[in-house]
C-alpha cells in the first residue's frame, strides 16, 4: 500500500471546529466544569470528563452494514467528552467514500483530529479524536517499530480545561501472534508521554493484546489500567456479537518520580463500563473522571 515506515511528527493535523451558537458553548462549557474554579486541595470542586475509546470497524456493524449514524449514536447517547476512535475511513471505497471524521462532527457537534496512518481504496484510513474541549496542539507519530505490515501510528492531542492542560493518546496496535511489533510501539509511546510531563496523560485505544501480554506489562510500567482501579466485571470489548477478549483500553500516565497515586488527587478515574452495542466488531469502553483544576 506503500507505506510510511519512519516516524513523523508534525504540529497540526486535519482538524474541524464544530460550529455551534456562542450560548450553546457557553451552556456546555457551564455543565462541564461548573460555576466555581477546580483545585486540587482537598474538597474543592471537581469536573466531571467522559472519555471513550472505541474501535468502530469503519463504521460496519456485525450485520455488515455500514452506518455511520449508528456511531454517532452510541457517542451521543454515552454523552462522551472525549472520543478516542480507532480505524477511521475518510473517503474510502468499502465504506461509500464517507467521510467519517467531518460527518461525526457534524452529527455529534464535536471538535475533530484525525491522524491518516494509511492511504487505502483511494481515501485514508487512521485514527481519530473527538471532542468537547479546545484543542492547543496535536501530532500524529507513525511508529519506527513498523515489522513491515500495516503501519500504525499514535495521534495526541493538548487539550485544556478552565486554563490547565492536559493530554489525550490514540493508538491502535497491530493484531499478529508474534507480539515483536507491539513491544517495540510501547517503548514510542513511554517515550511520546514522557515529553508531556508534568500534565495528566490519558492514553486509549486497541492494544490487540491481553491484561497479562507482555506488550501490556510493559505499558504498566508507566501506565495505570483504569479497567483495574473502576471497573466491574471482566471488560470484554471483543469481538461485539461473542466477546471474550479485552484488549480495548484506557490508561492513565503515572506521574515520573512521584507516588502513581499522588496523580490521581488530579485525574480521578469514577466508574468505567463496556457498552453494549451493535454498531462495530468492537465494544465501547467508557471512562468518567473527575478533574481538578489547579486554579
Amino acid at each position: 500500500m506503500g507505506l510510511q515506515r519512519h516516524a513523523h511528527m508534525k504540529p497540526m493535523l486535519n482538524r474541524r471546529r464544530a460550529a455551534a451558537p456562542l450560548f450553546l458553548l457557553a451552556a456546555l462549557l457551564l455543565v462541564l466544569f461548573g460555576g466555581g474554579c477546580g483545585s486540587s486541595k482537598p474538597g474543592a470542586p471537581l469536573n466531571t470528563i467522559r472519555v471513550m475509546t472505541y474501535n468502530i470497524h469503519h463504521a460496519e456493524g456485525v450485520d455488515g452494514k455500514v452506518d455511520i449514524e449508528r456511531i454517532a449514536d452510541v457517542i451521543l447517547k454515552a454523552k462522551a467528552d472525549i472520543v478516542a476512535l480507532q480505524e477511521v475511513d475518510r473517503g474510502i471505497e468499502r465504506s461509500k467514500k464517507i467521510d467519517m471524521m467531518t460527518t461525526l462532527s457534524d452529527l455529534t457537534g464535536m471538535t475533530y483530529a484525525f491522524g491518516k496512518t494509511i492511504d487505502f481504496q483511494g481515501g485514508e484510513y487512521g485514527n481519530g479524536f473527538l471532542t468537547r474541549f479546545p484543542i492547543l496542539e496535536e501530532r500524529n507519530l507513525l511508529y519506527s517499530a513498523n515489522r513491515g505490515g500495516e503501519q500504525r501510528g499514535l495521534l495526541q492531542l493538548v487539550l485544556e480545561a478552565r486554563g490547565d492542560e492536559f493530554v489525550v493518546m490514540n493508538t491502535h496496535l497491530d493484531y499478529h501472534e508474534v507480539d515483536s511489533e507491539r513491544v517495540a510501539c510501547i517503548y514510542e509511546i513511554h517515550t511520546a508521554a514522557r515529553r508531556y510531563a508534568p500534565r495528566p496523560v490519558i492514553l486509549c485505544g486497541d492494544f490487540n493484546d491481553d491484561p497479562g501480554s507482555r506488550t501490556l506489562m510493559l505499558l504498566k510500567e508507566a501506565f495505570l489500567d483504569i479497567w483495574e482501579d473502576a471497573g466491574k466485571g471482566i471488560g470484554y470489548t471483543y469481538p461485539a456479537d461473542s466477546v471474550r477478549k479485552r484488549i480495548d483500553y484506557i490508561f492513565v500516565a503515572k506521574p515520573a518520580g512521584e507516588d502513581p497515586s499522588s496523580r490521581r488527587a488530579n485525574l480521578l478515574p469514577r466508574s468505567a463500563q463496556v457498552l453494549a452495542s451493535r454498531a462495530s466488531d468492537h465494544l465501547p469502553l467508557l471512562v468518567e473522571f473527575e478533574l481538578a483544576t489547579s486554579r
